[in-house]
């Protein structure tokens, strides 16, 4: 069964143009990666007022894109995107999950 995640993120200012260059040419084997671990229809929108990103993906299961941190791909992934985004220590992207509270089908 497939479940719905959001989250959002923040993009550093004037980094619109370069964070939609990495994701239109995201990595092969990072795809290859989402996809093996049933990450679908993923899709990150910007609110651009607050530099805002909301993210929402499907998944087959309970983990979604960000539990995937312990590979080496994600990880070199996240250092390549850590100077453009509001990032952690680990590098992996400063995220709030989102609780959904309504869903039409």
């Amino acid at each position: 069964m497939k479940k719905r995640l959001a989250f959002k993120m923040v993009l550093k200012e004037g980094q619109k143009a370069e964070y939609k260059k990495r994701h239109d040419e995201i990595w092969p084997e990072l795809k290859m990666l989402l996809q093996e671990a049933g990450v679908s229809e993923y899709s990150i929108f910007l609110e651009e007022e607050t530099n805002m990103l909301f993210a929402f993906q499907k998944v087959d299961g309970n983990s979604g894109s960000q539990d995937l941190g312990q590979t080496e791909i994600v990880q070199k992934w996240w250092a390549y995107m850590a100077d453009i985004m509001e990032s952690n220590p680990d590098n992996s992207p400063v995220m709030t999950s989102l609780e959904e509270v309504f869903y039409m089908e």
